[in-house]
Parts: C-alpha cells; structure tokens; sequence
C-alpha cells in the first residue's frame, strides 16, 4: 500500500466526518432557528431572525453539496489540487457559518428564552 493511497483514505475519512458534522450541524441549527421567537436575536446583539435562517439554509446546502461532491472526486484524484481550490474555500465558509451559529448565537439566544436545547439544564 502506497504512502500516497493511505494519505488519500485518511483524507477521506476527515472529509466524511466533517461533511455528516455539517450536515447535522447545519440542519439542527437551521430547525433551532425556525423555532425561535424573531424578538430574541435583537435582544442578544444578534442578527435577524431571517438572516440567521438564511445563512443557515445556504450553509447547509453548500456543506451538504460541496462535501459529497469533494468526497466523490478524493479517491479518483490523488493530487493536492482538490484540496486547495474555491470550492474547498466555499466549504470551508458554510462550515464557519454553521458553527459561529451553534457556538456563539444558540446558546444565547436559549439563555435568553431559558431553555436548553442539546445540553442538560443546569
């Protein structure tokens, strides 16, 4: 087994994992949106209501998109270039969309309505 095959399955799996993570990631968020009063995004300093959904919808789609396209292309080319080219950039971004979202803005937003989605209530 070449050292090249072995990066390229390694290469696979990380992008099997990130592309499911985002994916799940992207539609628990975009549901957590939905079910949200508009009026509490304003009160934590966040964006609209709609534009949280909207980054969410287009994230996930892109992750959901652009990862299953990517992992389809990874064992067919063994080069770098599938790894450094704009639609691993646009991966990338719908990834940080997705987890600015579910780090930064859930939390507070449940803080503020005092609810816990996805921890256990303290």
């Amino acid at each position: 087994m070449s050292v090249g095959l072995i990066v390229n399955l390694i290469i696979f799996c990380l992008m099997l994992v990130i592309t499911v993570l985002a994916l799940l990631g992207g539609l628990a968020g975009l549901v957590h949106a939905i079910a949200t009063r508009p009026d509490a995004f304003p009160a934590v300093d966040a964006r609209s209501k709609g534009f949280w959904i909207g980054i969410l919808a287009v994230s996930t789609l892109v992750a959901g998109l652009l990862g299953v396209l990517r992992l389809l292309s990874l064992p067919v080319v063994a080069s770098g270039a599938v790894l450094t080219s704009f639609s691993g950039l646009l991966f990338l971004a719908a990834v940080v969309g997705i987890s600015v979202y579910l780090a930064e803005v859930r939390p507070r937003v449940d803080d503020i309505q005092g609810r816990s989605w996805f921890r256990n209530a303290a």
